[in-house]
């Protein structure tokens, strides 16, 4: 792993393999079990120039269980890049008073240019409709503790990606570090418009992944591992798509009747969140809320522990981890979520 992590691409398979098995030794400490300090006085800063609740948060706990303080800077408002300062003078200026820096920004690219003025490590939040590194990351995570429990491998798997597959970064990254783990089957599905960049197609199945292309859910999905599904990103079209684009449909929802009626008792559903829970958005339903198979809770909770193996990397801090670890002494629940299904 470089000194940055801004893409996937950036990673073999054996760099993965190892932010796994570092993130399951942050368990304890993510699970609120133990406690460590191997960062303390460090400085993150976490500089999101876009919407964000869950990976802006996410990040700030990861590095924070670590021991280290976090500095926030939430939209272009409040930031000198409304006066026009350059992403070179902001990038320097802050690496003098951060030792690792998360950066989210509209524009694909820009955190790559942000990471090339400084020695300071960068992680990239997500940079427009490029890329998404730790969330694919935590992802892989979440397949692998999946498959575990389900006695499967990633060998041979078949995922089904489906939504918003031209804009969606999340899904960008992930198709890139899937195609490390050798062939398997890839089912790609989304409204007309939404498509999968051609080029990335074309890339990964360069790389050996069997990709096929479906124009709805309307089918057998029967033997499908993981369906991973992502909100439209309204946000990212331009006007003449906005007037376009009408009410999503139905064929294109995950809900319990389509994981019921065309899917397996095994499939997992996953979704990088947030999903738009609004009737006529369509998105991930709410009526599998409380469904074994629905892993985006024991998704987002995997964000920490992978997360904090990325921090740990990064600040050189890996094998000081278990040797600073101490219990905890506040009060912790047995389960996060009220409606947090058993196993």
């Amino acid at each position: 792993m470089s000194s940055h992590l801004l893409s996937i691409d950036s990673l073999s398979r054996d760099d993965v393999d190892h932010l796994i098995r570092v993130a399951e030794r942050m368990e304890p400490i993510a699970q609120r079990r133990k406690i460590t300090r191997v960062l303390e006085g460090a400085v993150l800063g976490n500089l999101f120039f876009e919407a964000s609740t869950r990976t802006r948060v996410s990040f700030n706990a990861a590095f924070c269980r670590l021991g280290g303080t976090v500095c926030d800077t939430t939209g272009f408002t409040f930031s000198s890049m409304a006066k026009g300062e350059s992403l070179y003078d902001t990038s320097r200026v802050m690496s003098g008073y951060c030792d690792a820096i998360v950066m989210r920004h509209p524009d694909q690219g820009s955190v790559a240019e942000f990471a090339r003025a400084t020695n300071v490590p960068v992680i990239n939040g997500g940079d427009g409709p490029g890329e998404h590194p730790s969330q694919a990351l935590l992802d892989i995570y979440t397949i692998d503790k999946e498959f575990t429990r389900l006695g499967k491998t990633l060998a041979g798997a078949h995922v089904l990606l489906t939504g918003d597959l031209k804009y969606g970064r999340t899904v960008h990254s992930l198709i890139r570090l899937l195609s490390l783990f050798g062939p398997m089957r890839i089912t790609l599905v989304s409204p007309p418009g939404l498509e999968m960049p051609s080029a990335l197609i074309e890339t990964v199945s360069a790389r050996g992944l069997q990709v096929e292309e479906r124009d709805s859910l309307n089918g057998d999905f029967s033997d499908v591992d993981v369906v991973y599904t992502t909100r439209i990103q309204k946000e990212r079209f331009t006007q003449e798509m906005s007037e376009g684009f009408g009410v999503l449909s139905r064929d294109y929802t995950v809900d319990l009747a389509f994981l019921n009626q065309r899917c397996n008792d095994s499939t997992i559903v996953m979704h990088p969140l947030p999903r738009d829970s609004r009737p006529e958005a369509n998105d991930l339903d709410i009526d599998l809320n409380g469904d074994p198979r629905l892993a985006i809770f024991r998704q987002t909770d995997n964000g920490i522990p992978m997360r904090m193996a990325i921090f740990a990397n990064l600040l050189q801090v890996e094998d000081q981890i278990e040797k600073d670890m101490r219990d905890v002494r506040w009060f912790v629940p047995k389960r996060i979520g009220v409606d947090d299904a058993a196993f």
